[in-house]
């Protein structure tokens, strides 16, 4: 067994990225009251440094600064330094990065922030080069013996601006959403479409899921063909580019450049989730093979490589991997040179160098290339003279032979704890996938994901833990847990018309309403009210990569109100989706997911209600069609749910299609009870 020199308190944690440096000559020590309490005993100002584990230059600045002795003397000498997995602890990532971009204007991770002994911020800022770090804890320091009231001021004014840069009121004026609020948001986006190449303009771009689902879901129902277009062109090059891993499946971060090519290698297991989703919903619009292709690849890759054999999921790998050389680099394990191409394809390299462009367009740096795709098949295969299925069996050989061969490198690092918010993000993409291509294998997968968060993270006394590794359920959880985990199972129960999930779903929900609802605003806390208090109790608003948790829970609580006849439901969604609206018209792209409940509003919402014994049955004959504006309620027997009620039949199976409780008359064929749904607003 190795020795170090080194070992911090970190050596007792199960996060990976503690563990990552519970050999640095820091004395790290991890966030918990003791830790607190030294700081205020010692009276010693904190270092608060916030990163994740596949994070690139979270890595750099541990190699350049934390693995340095001389750092660390004045880091152990000067400071109580505290080391956070933001992925475990986002409720303290949150306030001290809101600190951050309050200082500088611009947030990251690594994220460094320097605190008095209580926790309020003093100073900070993302990757510091390592002379830069050291003289900036000298001088904070030296501000803080000789003259620590000008500390102390900074840290009030900080914590004053923290405490207020979320405050929402409560939207008194008339509540009122209608089409042109909607065509106002998406007008308002528009000049940042990048029409040519998908995404928005410049670069890097972010694949942003959420957005795109709104948008695919706008353009159809308002029959909108430009934004449409875009939709697709951004779908397109998503999946062609260097972004999506073309031999292996899964899309990493994103993409350093504006054509979707060289990515920040990483890949997240919340990307994945989400991208699935969008994908599968793209398909049933579309039905372009390519999207059921992406979603078959990412799916694949997500079994391969972050499926835990309980049916948790990992978290996500990193962008680095040692080299040839044994030198950690990032992106070396997706990165190819000419001559091993050449070497692996032989005398297929030619037309394999064409298809995926290892050319002045692929390359990317040190004599190495990223594969991306510029031509759909049919006209690949037109102009060299194929088949389009003889062309899908070459790539498929390329891609099976590049697998092998990738499997012989040095892998990189695997994030193996489970967090409950993510799991559930990808739950919903393998329902999401069921739902467009009616795998079989995707329920299986889900029910078996589903189990383990109903088994392990839930409690019982009815809270939802956040974490999950070695066989160790830990930290309670968040919003964000609950609202994932409500919406992925209020999906699974659409599927399987198994009143456990959808009973569980409101269990959730009025543990959250009983823990983290703030009666004032109608809004939820981030953080529940039995958790340890910080600086501040924040609210999450803002839809970002992962949209945001009072976002997904006020979506949940519209579609609940429907299953369960509940009008408080309806009224707090409301309510909420009222809060935000200013915002929403004027930076859609920040409320997406706020906008998708706002088109259930604007249009007609359909409940689907099936009952009898060939229930299911029916169901892939729903989800095969791409209805935005519809929940799915069933039952193969008696069902307690208010929208079942009275409605099971022992003789035959029945198909209501309602609005607002007003049903037409029942159908027993699916098709002929489709007729009376109308997507468009």
């Amino acid at each position: 067994m190795a020795k170090h020199k080194y070992t911090n308190d970190l050596i007792h944690e199960t996060s990976p990225y503690l563990l990552q440096h519970a050999h640095n000559p820091v004395h790290w020590k991890p966030w918990n009251e003791e830790t607190l309490a030294l700081a205020k005993k010692e009276n010693k100002l904190l270092i608060i440094s916030i990163g994740y584990s596949s994070c690139h230059w979270c890595h750099v600045m541990e190699h350049e600064s934390f693995e340095d002795e001389e750092v660390a003397k004045i880091m152990n000498e000067h400071f109580i330094s505290i080391k956070v997995d933001r992925e475990e602890r986002p409720d303290i990532d949150q306030v001290y990065m809101n600190a951050v971009q309050l200082m500088t204007g611009r947030g990251g991770w690594p994220l460094n922030c320097i605190a008095l002994p209580d926790g309020r911020p003093i100073w900070g800022g993302t990757y510091f080069q390592k002379e830069n770090w050291k003289n900036a804890l000298t001088q904070l320091a030296k501000l803080y013996s000789e003259t620590p009231e000008k500390a102390i001021s900074y840290a009030e004014n900080l914590t004053n601006g923290v405490q207020s840069s979320d405050v929402i009121v409560k939207n008194n004026n008339p509540i009122n959403f209608k089409l042109e609020d909607l065509n106002l948001a998406v007008d308002n986006w528009e000049p940042y479409f990048d029409v040519k190449l998908g995404g928005r303009k410049g670069a890097p771009k972010f694949p942003m899921p959420n957005n795109y689902q709104f948008l695919l879901r706008y353009a159809i129902q308002s029959n909108n063909k430009s934004v449409l277009n875009y939709v697709n062109t951004s779908l397109t090059n998503m999946a062609y580019g260097g972004i999506n891993d073309q031999i292996g499946g899964g899309f990493a971060r994103y993409s350093t450049d504006e054509k979707w090519h060289i990515p920040h290698f990483e890949k997240m297991l919340y990307d994945n989730g989400q991208l699935v989703s969008l994908y599968a919903e793209a398909y049933q619009a579309t039905k372009n093979e390519l999207y059921k292709n992406t979603v078959y690849k990412t799916l694949e890759f997500v079994e391969r490589e972050l499926t835990n054999k309980d049916g948790s999921f990992y978290s996500s790998l990193d962008a680095d991997s040692n080299n040839s050389e044994g030198k950690l680099e990032e992106g070396a394990f997706y990165s190819w040179t000419k001559e091993e191409l050449k070497e692996i394809l032989k005398n297929e390299f030619e037309l394999f160098s064409e298809y995926y462009n290892v050319t002045n367009y692929g390359y990317w740096e040190h004599n190495t290339y990223v594969l991306i795709r510029t031509l759909d098949n049919e006209t690949f295969a037109k102009k060299h003279k194929l088949s389009v299925s003889d062309l899908e069996k070459k790539v498929q050989r390329w891609q099976k032979v590049l697998l092998k061969r990738r499997a012989l490198k040095n892998r990189p690092r695997l994030d193996d704890k489970s967090l409950t918010s993510w799991n559930a993000l990808m739950l919903k993409g393998y329902i999401d996938a069921y739902k467009a291509f009616n795998n079989p294998h995707f329920l299986d997968v889900a029910i078996k994901n589903a189990t383990f968060l109903y088994t392990k993270q839930l409690q019982e006394n009815g809270n939802l833990n956040h974490s999950f590794k070695n066989g160790k359920s830990t930290i309670n959880g968040y919003l964000e847990d609950y609202a994932t985990v409500i919406d992925a199972f209020i999906s699974l129960y659409e599927v399987t018309l198994n009143d456990v999930w959808l009973d569980t779903a409101k269990r959730l929900t009025d543990y959250s309403f009983d823990h983290f609802f703030n009666q004032e605003n109608h809004m939820f806390y981030f953080t529940s009210d039995e958790d340890p208090v910080l600086i501040t109790r924040k609210v999450e608003i803002d839809d970002n990569v992962i949209p945001a948790s009072n976002s997904i829970m006020a979506n949940n609580l519209f579609k609940l109100s429907h299953y369960y006849s509940n009008t408080y439901y309806l009224k707090v969604s409301t309510q909420m989706l009222n809060n935000v609206k200013e915002k929403t018209l004027k930076y859609a792209s920040g409320y997406s997911n706020w906008l998708q409940l706002m088109c259930n509003f604007v249009g007609d919402y359909y409940e689907i209600a099936i009952s009898g014994e060939k229930a299911i049955e029916k169901l892939p004959s729903i989800y095969k069609n791409y209805i935005p504006n519809k929940l799915v309620a069933g039952s193969t027997k008696k069902s307690n749910i208010p929208l079942m009620e009275g409605r099971f039949s022992t003789s035959e199976t029945l198909i209501y299609v309602c609005v607002n409780g007003a049903c037409k008359l029942p159908e027993t064929i699916i098709d002929k009870a489709l007729k009376q749904v109308k997507v468009n607003f």
